[in-house]
This record gives C-alpha cells, sequence and structure tokens, in this order.
C-alpha cells in the first residue's frame, strides 16, 4: 500500500476545499505537501518517507476493535485524519539513520474525536511493537484519574486482542513480557519522582487543564536517552489563557504551521482542529452553520449520531452563557479564554497590548491608581493617561521578599522572573513597605515627568501612605469599594477594552490577573463589580487599574478637588 499517496491525495483534497477544514488544518496539508516536494527534488533533504513503517503501525490498529460506545466491538478503522496524523508519525523517518524524524507531535481537537482510542492505539504500540527494549510508556495528566482514562483504554485494548502470555498487568503496569516495557499511569503527584524516568512515549491528556508544564517538561526532558522516542499531546481549547497550554504550545504550534512565518521545528508535528477566526479573534464561521463543525470535529460531524449530539450541546447552549462557553470549547475547540462570570475577554485584552512605545506622556494629566495588600501579598500601583480618544496603562506591583518563594509556589506563576524584567518591586522583610511604593510613584515622576494629577485609593490601609502624599502636595482621591463607586468604571473600562481604546504597556503580570478577575451583578440593575473572593487569582493590579480608572474616565469633564470622596 502506498500510504505516502494516500496522504499526498488527501492533503490536496484538504488544501483544494474538496475536504473542508480550518485554516490551521489546511496548512498542516501545506506543511506535508512542501516536505514531500523538498523529499523529492531536494538530495540534501534530511528525511525520507517510509511507507513500510507507515503500514507497520496501521496493521498494529487493525488488531483492535473499539471498546465503548454504539460501534463497540466492531473494528477500528483509522479515519482519514487519523491516517493522516500518524501515516506521518510513523512513516517519515530520518535518511541518515532510519528513527523517525517526529518525536513530539500536538492535536488540538474537539472532545468525542476520539483522542483517548488514538493515544491508547499509539501507546500500546510504543510499549508492544516499536522494538524498543525497557521502554517506558506513561498516560499523564493534572489528576491520576484524568491519567487513568487513557491507561485504561490501553488495558483494555491488550487484554482484548493480545494472549495472555504477551502481557502481564499488575501494580498499575502493563508489561510486555518479552521486553520488560510498560505502560502506566502518572500526574503532577509523580513529578518529583518523575525526573528519573527514562521515557520512550508518553501522552500528555487535556494539557489546556494544566496549570504549570512541569509533568510536561519532565517527561520530555527524560528522553534524551532514546533514539526515537515519541512525545504526544491531545488536548482541546480550554478557558485559561495564561495556562502553558495556550500561551506557550498553542502559540508555538501556529507558528510552525503558519506558512508566512519563517519558524520551523522538524521534528514537531502539529495538527490543529477548529473553527476560524480573525487576526483579532473574532470568528469566522457561523457556529448556528452546521456545515462548519467539521472543522473542529473531523471524526464526530461525519456520522448522524455525532451530528445529533453536536445539535443537542448547540440547543442547551442557546442563551446560557456559561452552556455557551462550553460548547465553543469543547464542542468548537475555540479558546474562549474567560473564567465563569469572568470580567474581560482575553482576546479583546491582548488586541489592546501595545506593539509600539508608547506617545510621549510627559506632561500629560496622569491619574495613580494604588490597591494595598494586606502587607503579605500584591501591592499594586497603575498609572494612567486620558489622551485623545484612548487610555494609556502603566502597571507595576510589590511583593515581600520573604513570602516571595511561597507566593510563587501556592500561585503557581513566576513572580522571581516577572521581577528580574522589572514587573514587580521585591522589597524587603515580610511585608510591604509603603514608603517603597511612594517612592516607586515619586521616582516615576522624577525621572519620567510625569504629571499625577490624582492619586486614587482604597481607602483600607490608606491613611499612612495618603498623609505622605498629600504632604507633598498630591492630590488624594479616596475610592469607595462599592457598586456606587465602582460599577461604572469597572463598566466603562470593559467598553473601552471592547472599542480598542485602552492600549497597555506589555505586562504578564498585569495579564495574568485580568485572566483571572471575575464580577458580580448583585442586583437587577446590571450593575457589575469585581469579586475578590470568587477570582480564582490574585487581581490585585486590576483593583489599582479601577481605581484609577473611576477618575481618568470623567477627566475631561470633572476638575479633580484637593480630597474627594466617591
Amino acid at each position: 500500500m502506498d500510504i505516502a499517496a494516500e496522504l499526498d491525495q488527501y492533503s490536496l483534497d484538504v488544501c483544494e476545499g474538496r475536504i473542508l477544514a480550518c485554516k490551521k488544518h489546511k496548512w498542516a496539508c501545506m506543511r506535508y505537501i512542501a516536505d514531500r516536494k523538498k523529499e523529492a527534488e531536494d538530495p540534501e533533504y534530511l528525511y525520507r518517507f517510509d511507507n513500510t513503517k507507515a503500514e507497520k503501525f496501521f496493521a498494529w490498529t487493525r488488531l483492535f476493535k473499539h471498546i465503548d460506545g454504539t460501534v463497540a466491538g466492531q473494528p477500528i478503522l483509522l479515519t482519514p485524519i487519523h491516517r493522516f496524523l500518524t501515516g506521518q508519525l510513523f512513516g517519515w523517518v530520518r535518511k541518515d539513520s532510519g528513527y523517525r524524524r517526529f518525536n513530539k507531535f500536538y492535536w488540538q481537537v474537539a472532545r468525542k474525536n476520539t483522542k483517548s482510542e488514538t493515544l491508547s492505539l499509539i501507546l500500546t504500540f510504543l510499549c508492544f511493537a516499536d522494538g524498543e527494549p525497557a521502554a517506558q510508556v506513561f498516560t499523564v495528566a493534572t489528576k491520576r484519574e484524568q491519567a487513568r482514562i487513557v491507561y485504561d483504554v490501553c488495558e483494555k485494548m491488550v487484554r482484548q486482542a493480545l494472549p495472555p502470555s504477551v502481557y502481564k498487568i499488575s501494580y498499575g503496569r502493563i508489561v510486555h513480557v518479552k521486553s520488560g516495557s510498560f505502560i502506566r499511569a502518572c500526574s503532577k503527584e509523580d513529578k518529583k519522582k518523575g525526573d528519573g524516568y527514562n521515557p520512550h512515549g508518553c501522552s500528555v491528556d487535556e494539557y489546556h487543564a494544566h496549570d504549570t508544564s512541569e509533568s510536561y517538561d519532565v517527561m520530555w526532558s527524560g528522553m534524551g536517552a532514546r533514539n526515537q522516542p515519541v512525545h504526544a499531546t491531545i488536548t482541546t481549547a480550554g478557558f485559561e489563557l495564561d495556562f502553558p497550554c495556550y500561551r506557550v504550545e498553542y502559540q508555538m504550534v501556529s507558528r510552525i504551521l503558519d506558512p508566512d512565518v519563517d519558524y520551523t521545528l522538524d521534528n514537531y508535528l502539529c495538527l490543529v482542529n477548529e473553527l476560524d477566526k480573525d487576526d483579532e479573534g473574532n470568528l469566522l464561521d457561523d457556529i448556528t452553520d452546521e456545515k462548519v463543525w467539521i472543522k473542529s470535529n473531523p471524526v464526530v460531524a461525519t456520522y448522524d449520531r455525532g451530528i445529533k449530539g453536536l445539535h443537542d450541546a448547540y440547543n442547551e447552549a442557546i442563551g446560557v452563557p456559561d452552556k455557551m462557553r462550553d460548547f465553543l470549547t469543547k464542542r468548537m475547540n475555540i479558546w474562549v479564554n474567560m473564567p465563569t462570570c469572568g470580567y474581560i475577554s482575553m482576546d479583546k485584552w491582548k488586541i489592546c497590548e501595545a506593539e509600539e512605545p508608547f506617545p510621549e506622556l510627559a506632561g500629560l494629566p496622569c491619574f495613580v491608581g494604588v490597591d494595598l495588600s494586606a502587607k503579605i501579598d500584591l501591592t499594586s500601583v497603575t498609572f494612567e493617561w486620558p489622551h485623545k480618544d484612548s487610555y494609556y496603562i502603566f502597571s507595576h506591583s510589590f511583593i515581600p521578599e520573604e513570602t516571595l518563594a511561597a507566593k510563587e509556589k501556592t500561585d503557581k506563576v513566576p513572580y522571581r522572573m516577572w521581577a528580574k524584567a522589572g514587573y514587580i518591586s521585591v522589597t524587603p522583610g515580610a511585608v510591604v513597605d509603603y514608603r517603597a511604593v511612594m517612592n516607586y510613584i515619586l521616582d516615576r515622576v522624577k525621572l519620567d515627568s510625569w504629571r499625577i494629577v490624582e492619586v486614587c485609593m482604597d481607602p483600607w490601609g490608606m491613611i499612612q501612605i495618603a498623609n505622605d502624599m498629600m504632604e507633598r502636595g498630591y492630590t488624594v482621591v479616596e475610592v469607595i469599594q462599592g457598586l456606587r463607586s465602582l460599577s461604572e468604571p469597572t463598566k466603562n473600562f470593559r467598553d473601552m477594552v471592547y472599542s480598542k481604546r485602552v492600549v497597555y504597556n506589555p505586562n504578564p503580570l498585569l495579564s495574568w490577573c485580568m485572566s483571572h478577575a471575575v464580577i458580580d451583578t448583585p442586583d437587577r440593575s446590571e450593575n457589575i463589580i469585581l469579586n475578590k473572593k470568587k477570582s480564582t487569582q490574585r487581581i490585585d493590579p486590576v483593583a489599582a487599574l479601577l481605581n484609577a480608572h473611576s477618575r481618568a474616565m470623567h477627566a475631561t469633564t470633572a476638575a479633580a478637588p484637593k480630597i474627594a470622596f466617591i
């Protein structure tokens, strides 16, 4: 069987529109076609497609039957997209060694598109049929229960298809008796022990849910001693823009696939099936049109029962924001990047990040928002300039030196790296020294000639710094933390973001906090306010920003009194 010719035709059908697919999937097919052209025309090209090795994996899959659902007991027949993915994974090899070209792959696709089954076919092959002595193969997830999902499918497949003399299952391991290879489940709880692993294969399942890359990195770093390992990541989209799946991996594979970007990793096989968006994050596809659902559901949307399931999920989601959020992420594979009751869509926020240096702001009216912490947490200041028809934002935070390591561990973010980059000031001792906050403001005024017209503060704990600032001639505004004072500024700032009238200096801490800001709507008048208790992480820079905006939004119409209460 000429598998390469089969994948050639599939790729042409996608690129020429005979198979409906999203932009990134077309890019993956264009990449394959370009690689095949290099193989045919460039004697210096390092790789070739080996039909025999691809067919060896395909033959392995024909041993198995589906284990659940309406097709349970029926032979597994790989769909075109499965053959496109796994045919490349096992078919492309290095000319010099014959080892696999790809040792990493990433597939982002909507749920119910046989992710677990696909991973299980790959992992069992790596353990039982790849010829690797003492292969260690792991299923990885955030929790052991999640990691067991793929492991359990592996176990059922092995019991179903292989002779009992070939394998042994005990103590949470599936062991290939002849080679000593094994498959076992592994989760974040194992990350410290994971440094001693020597994986030949691993699957990172639902990577969008991982708040750090620890488990991912432990597996990848342990593969150095293997000749042709496979590090597999299969996931749906998620809600967390700041988690490593979206922040790092999705951005990387998008660049690898994009033919207009000069960036490539020859060892990384990438596949993304999603609905299409424009450059500003707006959906181009109409989610009410079931014909486009196949872009994110290349398996589910090919049969009647699968289409019905998508229809049922869509009908439930209509008019229910939380269900629509789940429908978009899980069924349409779209990164929504917004927690339940989230304040701002992070797609919209990202667009407002400054790509060029701020215009000259010296001498322009500047409003400073301050959010004072409970001394051991973050304290934040925001400088805001209303300028022309936009608002320019500069944020900075403070954290006590003695609590830095503990906060970095509990919050799972790189405070020390952010401090080194200048986004945070680390103050001596176990509590934030408010004099350091005041001195930072005064230093910026001196160094940058910023003209501060008001310092806007939460009344809690403001007496010391307020008195010191007023003694130096600054106007201090007390911003009461309630609906009456902050609902309008909170809504107005979001409106300004959505209308692209906010520009902020790139700041990963501010964006991380913004991605976790949650709002309450406590009355019937559509008032909103930040809810620090419901927000899953710290939002102090956002609170400081809204304190500043509560005054900056009125800058053109209201003259500031010496001391004001709002």
